[in-house]
């Protein structure tokens, strides 16, 4: 092996996992190999057992390797036109919180009352200024810098676009691709976004799921100008697709002239020790919408939204909402601005992160 770990890289079970995965990815250790020992990659890199096991519990995790009793890890991540291979089981019925109703997890409201009283104290009578079509671009700045930290999406505030939550963002997106496209989407699915869809006149077309995403058959046979998908944890079955599914997706869309919709609610939340990965940071973003929410990080009630667009559709964008203003208060977007800037939303993030692995271990125990 020559992999190395760098001192002031940050994390070093996060860079073995970044190596590996890599790997994984280019085919250095194919499909059913064993990767690399624990005792073995930790001598070689001078790394401790528990790093070694974190990084390798991750790929497991994300459905890049599987482990082994006695055994070791193996490699499951297959690239080559993985939506043709088969399937597993149907999920068991299972039901997270629906989308914009996982407020539950309650921000400090110490908090959010010192960024308000700050914003109105620094900002005065800025706050009745009106927003520009796409929102303040402080706060598109500040999405940016958070997409950048936290889930390794590298975006320009140009991209992002901010609406009065992800019902109005699907709005957006028919404007943008057209009614004329037609749209497929897991089932089951968040049912409000298939009645949205319909109120728009635009096709739905459903496409079932398996226990790791959408079944192979299905999206294989699709000719679907767009996918929605939620692959973490998706409403209502709860299913989270594998890696290799998620590299299906984004063959399908490069496949023809195509569309993700990645609507990626909640996964901020998940207990891993690191964020889930977005499609739209794994495509160089020429073929994902990237979609999330303030509802279950901060409240519902602020019904606030984001949308991050592929750079070519930046100009289709402007063009065709051109007449339409922006629904969030810019009162709002200086309050989110600052939680941002300060840190504050990742902070709770990261305490309800914590509260839920521990709950986990606890249930384990």
């Amino acid at each position: 092996m020559k992999y190395s770990i760098d001192k002031k890289g940050g994390p070093a079970y996060l860079q073995l996992y970044r190596l590996l995965r890599s790997d994984i990815a280019r085919g250095v250790f194919p499909p059913g190999s064993r990767l690399p020992s624990k005792r073995l990659l930790a001598e070689e890199l001078g790394l401790s057992h528990i790093t070694v096991e974190h990084a390798l519990a991750l790929l497991c995790d994300e459905g890049y390797a599987t482990a082994r009793e006695r055994s070791g890890c193996f490699v499951s991540f297959r690239a080559e036109d993985p939506f043709l291979r088969g399937d597993l089981p149907t999920p068991q019925p299972h039901r997270p919180a629906p989308p914009g109703e996982s407020g539950a997890q309650t921000f400090p409201f110490s908090v959010l009352a010192k960024a308000m009283r700050g914003v109105l104290s620094n900002e005065g009578e800025a706050i009745l200024a009106a927003s520009p079509p796409q929102g303040l671009l402080s706060l598109r700045e500040a999405v940016c810098a958070y997409l950048r930290r936290a889930r390794g999406v590298e975006a320009k505030p140009e991209q992002v676009v901010i609406g009065a939550g992800t019902e109005y963002l699907y709005h957006l997106i028919v404007l943008l691709l057209g009614r004329e496209k037609t749209i497929a989407l897991e089932d089951p699915c968040y049912e409000r976004i298939a009645q949205i869809y319909a109120a728009e006149d635009v096709r739905v077309e459903r496409l079932p799921l398996g226990r790791d995403g959408i079944r192979a058959e299905a999206l294989r046979q699709s000719a679907a100008d767009a996918l929605h998908i939620s692959p973490y944890r998706s409403f209502p079955s709860g299913v989270t697709a594998s890696a290799s599914k998620r590299a299906a997706y984004l063959q399908w869309a490069a496949r023809g002239d195509r569309y993700i919709i990645e609507d990626d609610f909640e996964s901020e939340f998940s207990v891993s020790r690191k964020y889930e990965e977005t499609l739209f940071a794994h495509t160089h973003q020429s073929r994902v919408i990237y979609l999330n929410t303030f509802s279950g990080t901060v409240s519902p009630a602020l019904r606030v939204g984001y949308m991050v667009l592929p750079p070519q559709l930046v100009q289709p964008f402007r063009e065709k909402t051109s007449m339409l203003s922006c629904p969030v208060p810019t009162y709002v977007q200086l309050v989110l601005t600052q939680l941002l800037d300060a840190g504050d939303l990742e902070r709770q993030i990261n305490r309800v992160r914590r509260r839920k692995r521990k709950e986990q271990e606890e249930i384990r125990n």
